[in-house]
């Protein structure tokens, strides 16, 4: 797989961006090429008209922002999940949630989206 990117969307970025770190370290043991970065809604459209993204994860404190999101990003063929796995968010389980990000990277390629 190339370079990746992924999009966390948070409130205002503090807990999101203590997972991208761990996400970071997940995806450097598995020798995955993966920009991850974590921005706050009110900026998420601003990221997504300047960089080229590959998914788009919102944590749990956006939840309701999901359809919004999946609206936005279906046209751009970006996936979107509605919500980080709150278990996974709560215990900064970066390698759980980069696997998420990875199997919906798999899923865009297998449905010839790329």
């Amino acid at each position: 797989m190339s370079k990746s990117t992924i999009m966390l969307v948070c409130a205002a970025g503090m807990s999101t961006s203590m997972l991208v770190t761990k996400m970071q370290k997940a995806a450097k043991e598995k020798g995955l090429d993966a920009e991850i970065f974590a921005v706050a809604a009110s900026e998420a459209d601003k990221k997504l008209a300047s960089q080229t993204i590959d998914v788009v994860l919102l944590g749990p404190q956006v939840r309701f922002m999901a359809k919004q999101f999946q609206e936005k990003l279906e046209p751009l063929k970006i996936p979107v999940d509605e919500v980080i796995n709150m278990a996974d968010y709560g215990m900064m389980n970066g390698a759980k949630v980069l696997e998420q990000a990875v199997q919906m990277m798999e899923a865009k390629v297998g449905q010839g989206n790329e």
